[in-house]
């Protein structure tokens, strides 16, 4: 009998499906939508159409809505790095799963 996988995680992650835009390092003015799987403190995991490689640095701006935040929506620009890639779903995409480094609070506009 095999041994039950140990959780590896240190924050709880909530399950999240919305879109959010994903800049890449290397062009950061570029964005492509990607839709998330879902989300913790200190990282995320999204589906992607286009390939990446691990390692490389992507930015993100998401709304946590109130289940989340107990108060208000509050929209938030993270940065981060590709730490792991999975082949992803029945419709081509893949799950990449970041780390955020850095994070900003936004003004609700």
């Amino acid at each position: 009998m095999a041994e039950a996988q140990q959780e590896k995680r240190a924050a709880r992650r909530f399950a999240l499906r919305i879109p959010v835009a994903v800049a890449r390092g290397e062009n950061p003015d570029y964005s492509e939508s990607a839709q998330i799987r879902d989300v913790s403190a200190r990282g995320i995991c999204l589906y992607l159409d286009s390939p990446i490689e691990q390692g490389s640095p992507i930015g993100f701006t998401l709304t946590l809505p109130p289940e989340i935040t107990l108060t208000e929506s509050i929209r938030v620009q993270c940065k981060g790095r590709v730490v792991r890639i999975e082949d992803g779903t029945a419709d081509g995409k893949m799950a990449v799963a970041a780390v955020i480094e850095e994070y900003e609070f936004l003004p609700q506009s």
